[in-house]
């Protein structure tokens, strides 16, 4: 069987990576796409290494237009490998380790021929989440998002003109192999040179590509070195008793598990399973907030689209009410009120009505109102209470 020309093999990978993509990674299926697309990649980066398409020696200019989409396979590599079904730990370590050493030889590449330009180096060369600031490391994100961008839109100008597909890529493996001319389609007639037009819009768009996942592959390797100093730093898993078809034995480690004294002093926290915070104030476990039964979420839940303010419980109307009944309320006043007779002259009005009872009655309350008032004036004249401060 002939062997595959280096520019198939690369497009095959890169083809299958893209069903791989669009598919659930924990899928028997797309592990299978994930395993052939890393043999045909692993085969193009030997292949490449042999014929030694790249040298430190060389310059950006030196580098045929055709070996320029060579320099994506450390970075299609972490892409795929990236998305290999691990269940162990330490699997997962080593396999992180070898997507960072894949996206770090893809930067050394990229940065060694000086494909990026300086303004790229200034805005990835560090991580967004090393500035403390924060208004400055949002500054930095939109910085980055506005590069991307205009490097995205000017990836796609040149593929119009190239007359590519215009439906956009999906994903990043997409975009690389939309770039990429199928070598099903190419001209059997291999000796046939490439015009200088057609090459020099294909050369700006490699290059344009490659500056294009610099940004990507900085962002994946700030990532994945977060996730291997979170996998190194995780604590280790408790062993793993064998399970006992033995109910004694079953039923004997219950016994233990409920006899130990000291468990519950070791443990604390408000439910027995531990502090919910550290010293610090972080999270230690998961913890609920919600009451423990169904009456009580269902109460709390009902609290939380209320006012912020205390609501009135009664109207206006029926609080008035309610204070008149009290006596708390004054009537009267006005001026029906002020043409209305004092109590003295009302009583001098009753006294006179002659001939009835109700008019003798108020006559001799009349007469001991004044009598008692002449008794009084009588004991106390006008100026006796005032004996000091005279003039």
């Amino acid at each position: 069987m002939d062997e595959l020309p280096l520019s198939a093999l690369f497009y095959r990978a890169l083809t299958t990576a893209s069903k791989a993509c669009n598919l659930p990674t924990i899928e028997d299926e797309t592990q299978e796409l994930v395993r052939s697309s890393l043999s045909d990649l692993r085969q193009c980066s030997t292949r490449v290494s042999k014929l030694a398409l790249f040298s430190p020696n060389e310059q950006l200019s030196d580098i045929p237009t055709r070996d320029l989409v060579y320099l994506l396979l450390p970075y299609v590599l972490s892409e795929v490998q990236s998305r290999v079904r691990t269940t162990e730990r330490e699997e997962r370590i080593d396999l992180v380790s070898e997507v960072k050493r894949h996206l770090e030889a893809y930067v050394h590449y990229l940065e060694q021929y000086e494909i990026v330009t300086a303004e790229d180096r200034d805005l990835y060369g560090r991580p967004a989440s090393s500035v403390a600031d924060p208004a400055r490391r949002r500054e930095l994100k939109i910085k980055q998002y506005k590069r991307e961008k205009d490097i995205r839109a000017r990836i796609e100008t040149v593929r119009k003109r190239m007359n590519l597909s215009a439906t956009e890529p999906g994903s990043n493996i997409e975009l690389i192999a939309s770039v990429l001319p199928d070598p099903a389609k190419q001209s059997s007639d291999t000796t046939e040179e490439t015009d200088a037009d057609t090459e020099e819009i294909l050369r700006e768009a490699l290059i344009l590509l490659l500056r294009f996942i610099y940004a990507e592959a900085q962002t994946q390797l700030e990532r994945t070195t977060e996730e291997l100093d979170l996998l190194r730093n995780a604590p280790p898993l408790p062993p793993q008793q064998p399970p006992s078809d033995d109910p004694r034995v079953a039923k004997k480690r219950v016994e233990d598990d409920m006899w130990k004294l000291d468990a519950p002093l070791n443990r604390g926290g408000p439910d027995g399973k531990g502090p919910l915070l550290d010293p610090q104030g972080k999270p230690l476990r998961p913890f609920v907030l919600l009451g423990s039964n169904a009456a009580d979420r269902a109460r709390l839940q009902a609290q939380v689209f209320q006012s912020d303010h205390r609501l009135p419980t009664m109207s206006i109307e029926e609080y008035l009410e309610l204070e008149q009944q009290r006596g708390n309320i004054i009537t009267g006043g006005g001026p029906a009120s002020e043409q209305k007779p004092t109590s003295k002259e009302q009583l001098a009005i009753d006294a006179e009505q002659d001939g009835t009872i109700f008019g003798e009655e108020k006559a001799e309350e009349k007469r001991q109102r004044d009598e008692s008032w002449a008794q009084y004036t009588d004991a106390h004249p006008r100026g006796a209470g005032n004996t000091m401060n005279r003039g």
